[in-house]
């Protein structure tokens, strides 16, 4: 009797592996051993990127934070994801606390003031940003934005300053 499909290595549809299908991206060690993969955004903050989506406008990341209080006060126009890995935080605008193994759903167009409270050594969240952030003020004035492209430019800066060379943002840019 010849093999049930599912008892198959590869199924049919999987070969040939497509030709204008993207590579996949696989990282062992999300967080990382090696402290020169944490780019740095601001004093005590720093992200991580897994991948840098160009095509379809998104960031996945990891955001390491090392001090208590206010990290900053965004807006987003599309949806954000977030599980906590390690530590806890909060916004200002919610009466809820993400703790360790949290996930999070931002909708868009919500201004969040991202808070981590006193006694955190370390925060770790992971994030799938869709579209961009910009920054605003407690009034709502814009201060700055973010999108994939300034995550782009400020990993290969920085992987470029600590000897990874320029180009090894490449192997997160899709």
């Amino acid at each position: 009797m010849p093999a049930a499909p599912d008892d198959l290595a590869r199924m049919p549809y999987q070969l040939p592996f497509p030709p204008d299908a993207l590579a996949e991206i696989v990282e062992p060690r999300a967080i990382p051993e090696d402290d020169r993969l944490w780019v740095p955004q601001a004093e005590n903050l720093w992200f991580r990127p897994l991948c840098l989506n160009r095509s379809q406008g998104y960031w996945v990341n990891l955001l390491k934070v090392r001090k208590s209080g206010i990290v900053s006060r965004h807006r987003h126009p599309q949806a954000v994801h977030g599980l906590v890995l390690k530590g806890r935080w909060h916004y200002l605008e919610h009466d809820w606390e993400a703790v360790e193994g949290s996930y999070v759903f931002e909708p868009p167009g919500e201004t969040h003031t991202l808070v981590v409270p006193e006694g955190v050594e370390e925060m770790i969240t992971f994030f799938q940003v869709n579209g961009m952030m910009y920054y605003v003020d407690p009034w709502g004035k814009n201060l700055g934005f973010e999108d994939v492209f300034t995550k782009i430019d400020m990993c290969r800066a920085h992987f470029e300053k600590v000897g990874l060379g320029a180009d090894y943002v490449n192997r997160f840019i899709r």
